[in-house]
């Protein structure tokens, strides 16, 4: 049985009427399947479905992006690797199901794969932790991230997670740190890394992961700071308000692209990935046999150089500095961000003349 997102009710209603076309038992009995109008009516669906998925927003980039029925982490390491042997455990603490882990082979190439899981049914959710991983789930990734340098393998990491696992235990055990040896070592690497994000790319828990070479999306992935729910609560002080905040945070692929965040978008069937899970198996994996080709004739400096300036670059030539009108009445400014900052400053210019001068005096204070 198929899943509908909220918006995608005139799809649904028109795939019903296909379904009820095709079966062939009518109301009074065995019925002559019309074949002509079978075909018009799927024509129909088609069309619905180009013009519903061209003209989608922000929010309902994310609907899809968390789609319970797209493909996850584990369904693209056994359709696109061969031999794929996973490994567990961090040495210190235990193994986070969350992530999966091991050596696989990509045209005959030896990778290490990487993905977050976030699980295909209530049960494997669970098991998996809504793919939400904990700080023994970052250090075996470090483990193996550094098994695989020293013998000249590169990376290939799925992202899907709507951020790392804040519970107490997992604070207990260090998840910030964790994360931030996560990252220092991604970026430290002399081999290749890429990441996909196949889904949900959230916060600190997708980061962890994405610091890599090349940082690729699928069509209707997200890739953000925080959740538009979590942002809306915060500067809205309302959760319902999710839209206005997923607009503001550029977080679709087409968005993160332009902004030079990311390096490539991949695209998805019409409708989403989980409606052609084959073709989108195709698409993945023939962006990684290209991006790994880039990489074949560099050396482990080149490679690092490669990764430090790529994320040096961001912000520089596009950003936010750049955006020509910055509007919103309703959070009280227009202008651009550099006008606005210009502003306050201009407007408050005493306070902080007075605030240096106080914390200048506790320094001189303490120094004499």
């Amino acid at each position: 049985m198929k899943n509908y997102l909220e918006f995608e009710k005139e799809i649904k209603d028109l795939e019903q009427e296909v379904e009820n076309l095709k079966s062939p038992l009518g109301s009074e009995g065995i019925a002559e399947v019309d074949t002509d109008k079978i075909k018009k009516m799927q024509e129909q669906v088609n069309d619905k479905l180009q013009e519903t998925y061209k003209n989608l927003n922000s929010w309902q980039k994310t609907l899809v992006a968390r789609h319970e029925d797209r493909p996850r982490a584990n369904y693209y390491i056994k359709n696109i690797f061969s031999n794929f042997t996973s490994l567990s455990g961090d040495r210190y603490f235990g193994d986070d199901k969350s992530v999966i882990a091991g050596f696989g082979l990509i045209n005959e190439k030896s990778v290490l794969v990487i993905g977050q899981e976030k699980g295909e049914d209530l049960d494997s959710r669970i098991k998996s932790n809504f793919g939400m991983m904990r700080p023994e789930g970052y250090r075996k990734c470090i483990r193996l991230m550094k098994l695989a340098d020293r013998f000249k393998i590169p990376i290939i990491s799925f992202i899907d997670t709507p951020g790392a696992y804040p519970g107490v235990g997992a604070e207990q055990r260090g998840q910030a740190s964790a994360i931030a040896n996560s990252i220092q070592c991604c970026m430290s690497l002399k081999v290749p890394n890429i990441s996909i994000i196949i889904g949900e790319g959230g916060s600190g828990g997708a980061i962890a992961l994405a610091s890599s070479n090349k940082v690729i999306m699928l069509e209707n992935s997200i890739y953000s700071v925080i959740s538009p729910e979590g942002c809306a609560s915060i500067l809205w002080r309302d959760a319902s308000e999710s839209l206005k905040a997923a607009e503001a945070m550029k977080l679709t692929a087409k968005d993160l692209l332009n902004l030079n965040v990311i390096d490539e978008v991949i695209d998805e069937p019409v409708g989403g990935a989980h409606r052609d899970s084959d073709l989108t198996i195709e698409n993945v994996k023939n962006s990684i046999i290209n991006n790994l080709k880039f990489f074949e004739n560099m050396s482990g400096a080149q490679i690092f150089n490669h990764r430090k300036n790529k994320f040096l670059k961001i912000g520089r030539d596009k950003g936010f500095s750049n955006v020509s009108e910055l509007s919103n009445p309703e959070l009280g400014y227009s202008g651009t961000i550099k006008q606005k900052i210009f502003s306050n400053f201009n407007k408050n210019k005493y306070i902080f003349l007075a605030i240096g001068a106080a914390i200048l005096a506790i320094i001189v204070s303490q120094i004499t």
